[in-house]
């Protein structure tokens, strides 16, 4: 009996239960479809899911001078062995070669999780705003884990965002110099974090990996350009006898509120949604016990700093939206069911 109940076809369930089956089924195909085009097309393995929400009133550390030294050392070391050759692309590649790689984390964040030097929050899945969501729901979320939290330019960050800025950077930034299109680059970074590294794998879109992404392709024009970052010359300068460092990069050149995933919230497609913002319910106590800490200072000069990077809106799911709301709506509960006990 055991036997033939397992082996019943989904095209004989009933139509409800049919219809959850193959919803579960599609998500884990998802899940690790996307794993497999992501080995085998992006050359970047599957970024882990952040948590920003995670303890966000506890104290944790700015490392942004860590963080500001490990590049600029990195790139003196790199003028000093590669700086003769007037090869800008070299010394993009090089610098990918000591920074970043094709793995599950580039070669900066794992330094950053295990440096002494930077502080961290680390983020275990049970104890993280995606802790009891169901698998088919969550897909790749629950086979990468939860990424862990640092502090740059006062901006809480998941770590995964280096990542993104020093590998996914440097894919848009050469997508830029093979099409000479900024707009083509950002085509290609919405498609990949549509169907591999977000909604395709997680079920969440993060508009903040995009912002990231993009902000690795502004450093990387830096490098070479002015004014890429305003009224500021290029990092690198070209003599007759090799390159010479002539500024210091800066991270707060670029990481800013739209880097946090609190902040700057995901975007959930239809089967993490709801989950998701009962989870965002239960955080309101939270958000008001401190609600500046959920407020984005720059929201005008930020969207308009990102518009053309086709961010989805999911102002609706920030807490310092849906709490307000929320709060509205009990007290009209409230006061409903105040008037219907004074009329009995």
């Amino acid at each position: 009996m055991i036997r033939n109940k397992q082996q019943v076809s989904i095209s004989n369930l009933p139509g409800r239960r049919r219809t959850r089956k193959i919803m579960r089924v599609t998500c884990l195909r998802s899940a690790f479809g996307s794993i497999v085009l992501t080995s085998l097309f992006s050359g970047i393995a599957l970024a882990s899911e952040t948590d920003q929400f995670f303890e966000r009133s506890q104290p944790l550390t700015d490392s942004t001078v860590v963080f500001n030294q490990k590049i600029n050392e990195t790139l003196e070391e790199i003028i000093v062995s590669n700086g003769k050759k007037h090869d800008q692309q070299a010394i993009v590649d090089e610098l990918y070669r000591r920074l970043g790689g094709p793995f599950l984390e580039d070669k900066i964040e794992r330094w950053a999780i295990n440096s002494p030097l930077v502080d961290k929050r680390m983020v275990s899945r049970g104890d993280s705003i995606y802790a009891g969501l169901p698998f088919w729901s969550t897909r790749a979320i629950m086979i990468v884990g939860i990424g862990t939290t640092v502090r740059i330019n006062e901006q809480l960050i998941g770590t995964d965002k280096i990542s993104h800025f020093i590998s996914l950077g440097r894919k848009f930034y050469r997508r830029y110099l093979r099409t000479g299109s900024e707009e083509a680059a950002i085509r290609r970074s919405l498609f990949t974090e549509r169907a591999i590294f977000g909604s395709g794998s997680t079920g969440s879109f993060s508009n903040a990996d995009l912002v990231a992404n993009y902000e690795g392709y502004l450093f990387l024009r830096s490098l070479f350009d002015a004014d890429v970052v305003a009224d500021k010359p290029s990092i690198l300068r070209w003599e007759t006898d090799g390159w010479v460092m002539q500024r210091k990069f800066d991270w707060a050149d670029h990481v800013n509120e739209y880097w946090d995933e609190a902040l700057n919230v995901n975007e959930y497609d239809s089967l993490m949604y709801q989950h998701m913002r009962k989870k965002m319910v239960n955080l309101c106590p939270q958000y008001w016990e401190n609600p500046s800490s959920y407020t984005i200072e720059n929201e005008e000069k930020l969207a308009e700093r990102y518009a053309h990077l086709q961010l989805h809106n999911s102002q609706h799911m920030r807490l310092d939206s849906l709490c307000p709301a929320q709060a509205l709506r009990e007290s009209e509960s409230l006061i409903a069911a105040a008037e219907i006990s004074t009329a009995r």
